[in-house]
């Protein structure tokens, strides 16, 4: 492997390698962060659902409890 890595030009060592290293990178930590926020907002969907199904509820029990005055 060294012995390659020698073999390259020092044009692709220097500027080509880093740049490919870093595309690569920022690849994966989008595709991280991507399924990380995926599952939050997802999460979030989920909470939002039922908090509203509550109030829906509490504005029920408030509605019935005053019809039955």
């Amino acid at each position: 492997m060294n012995d390659i890595w020698k073999a390259l030009p020092g044009w692709v060592r220097n500027i080509v390698v880093p740049v490919a290293v870093a595309i690569v990178a920022l690849w994966l930590v989008f595709a991280v962060l991507g399924v990380v926020l995926g599952i939050v907002g997802w999460i979030f969907s989920w909470v939002i659902r039922l908090l509203a199904l509550v109030a829906l509820g509490a504005v029920v029990v408030i509605l019935v409890k005053k019809a039955s005055r």
